[in-house]
C-alpha cells in the first residue's frame, strides 16, 4: 500500500517468525523488501530469519496499535534478503524441532519437573534454541538448561507461555470448522469474561464456551459490541409486567427478532410472547398507572406458511432413492405349507 501523497512510508517492516510471533524491523535505503520475501534480521548473539507480512503504510498504523515507537529498541534491522543456502538451513532446523522437543521433555521427566514443554524455535542460523513451555507455578530449570545445552551443544533460552499462547503456536481446528483465529490472524489477547456470553444469550456451559486452549473462546467479543448497542433497546430484565390478571416476570428475549417472553407468577410453565413495542406500551402504562387487562392481549398469532426451501425441476426428489431395497423375510412354516399346497395333485 503506497503512502498518501507528502507523506514518507516508513523504512520499517514487520516480519513474522515461526507460529504467532511477530516484530518490527528497520530496513537499510538500499533494500526495499515487500510482504512474502524472505530476510535476514540481526539479533543479539548472531541471525534469524523470517517473512515478511507487512509493509508500507500500515506498518505505522500496527505499530500504533501495539504502541511501538519508530524509535524505540524493541525496532531491529534487517540485514539482507536471504539466499537458497540461508533458506535450506532454516528449514532443516525446522524439521529438527521435533526431535529436539521430544528430547526436551523426556529430560524434564527426569527431573521431575512440573511442566509442559510445547514447542521449540530455532533460530536461523542454529546457535541459539527457545524452549516454550506451560507450568501451574514456578520451575526451577537450571538443571535442565545445562541438561539441554549439554545434549544440543546451543544457547538455551527458556521461555514461560500461557495456555492462549499455547494453542496459538501449536494451531488447530476450532469448533466453527476452521483453522483457529490465534494462529492465523489474532495477534493480542483480549480477556474474555462470561458477560459477553449472557448479553448474546447463550447457554453458560464451559464446555461449549471454552476453545482448545480451556478458556473462553476469543471470538465472543466478535459480535459483543453490537449486541450491546441493540439491547439498549429493551427494557432490563428486572422490570416486571402489572396486569390485571397478574404480575408477569421476565424469561428470555430474542435481540434479532425483537422479541420478548413472559409468564405470570402463578404460572410459570407458561410463557407468552410479546413484540418489543407491546412490552414497551405495557411499562408505559404501568408508569402512569393504566390498566392493562391481561399479557394475552398483546400477543401477536401469526399462521404458520409451509415454507419450500428446495424444489428441483423435476420434483423433490427421495434422499434414500440410492439405497439398496431391503428384502423381505418370510416365515418358514408359512412359505413350506404354501408350497405343498401348490404342488399337491388335486384327488379323484
Amino acid at each position: 500500500m503506497e503512502a498518501p501523497q507528502g507523506e514518507k512510508t516508513l523504512p520499517i517492516v514487520e516480519v513474522r517468525f515461526k507460529n504467532s510471533r511477530k516484530e518490527f524491523f528497520r530496513y537499510p535505503n538500499s533494500m526495499k523488501p515487500h510482504s512474502g520475501q524472505v530476510v535476514i534480521t540481526e539479533t543479539s548473539h548472531g541471525y534469524d530469519v523470517g517473512t515478511v507480512t507487512l509493509a508500507g503504510s500500515l506498518v505505522g498504523v500496527q505499530m500504533k496499535r501495539k504502541k511501538v515507537a519508530e524509535e524505540s529498541e524493541a525496532v531491529g534491522h534487517i540485514l539482507r534478503l536471504a539466499n537458497t543456502e540461508d533458506i535450506a538451513l532454516w528449514q532443516q532446523l525446522r524439521e529438527k524441532e521435533a526431535e529436539v522437543q521430544k528430547r526436551a521433555r523426556e529430560l524434564a521427566i527426569a527431573l521431575q519437573l512440573e511442566m509442559k514443554i510445547s514447542d521449540v524455535e530455532f533460530q536461523g542460523d542454529g546457535k541459539k534454541a527457545t524452549f516454550y513451555y506451560t507450568a501451574a507455578d514456578r520451575v526451577d530449570f537450571r538443571q535442565l538448561i545445562i541438561d539441554l545445552a549439554q545434549a544440543f551443544s546451543i544457547r538455551i533460552e527458556m521461555k514461560q507461555i500461557g495456555l492462549r499462547q499455547e494453542a496459538s503456536r501449536l494451531g488447530g481446528i476450532g469448533t466453527c470448522g476452521r483453522e483457529l483465529c490465534c494462529s492465523t490472524w489474532l495477534t493480542d489477547f483480549r480477556s474474555v469474561s462470561s458477560g459477553a456470553a449472557r448479553y448474546q444469550q447463550l447457554s453458560l456451559n464451559p464446555q461449549k464456551l471454552s476453545g482448545q486452549c480451556g478458556r473462553l473462546k476469543c471470538c465472543l467479543n466478535y459480535e459483543l459490541d453490537a449486541y450491546r448497542k441493540a439491547i439498549k433497546a429493551f427494557p432490563r430484565p428486572d422490570v416486571k409486567l402489572h396486569t390485571e390478571k397478574g404480575i408477569a416476570v421476565f424469561q428470555k428475549m430474542d435481540i434479532f427478532k425483537q422479541l420478548l417472553w413472559y409468564s405470570y407468577k402463578d404460572d410459570w410453565i407458561t410463557w407468552h410472547k410479546i413484540p418489543l413495542e407491546a412490552v414497551l406500551t405495557i411499562i408505559k402504562k404501568n408508569k402512569e398507572k393504566l390498566p392493562v387487562a391481561s399479557l394475552e392481549e398483546y400477543i401477536e398469532e401469526h399462521p404458520q406458511t409451509d415454507t419450500k426451501l428446495f424444489e428441483s425441476a423435476v420434483g423433490q426428489e427421495s434422499l434414500n432413492r440410492f439405497d439398496t431395497p431391503k428384502k423381505k423375510h418370510f416365515k418358514r412354516g408359512k412359505n413350506r405349507n404354501n408350497r405343498k399346497k401348490r404342488y399337491e395333485k388335486p384327488s379323484n
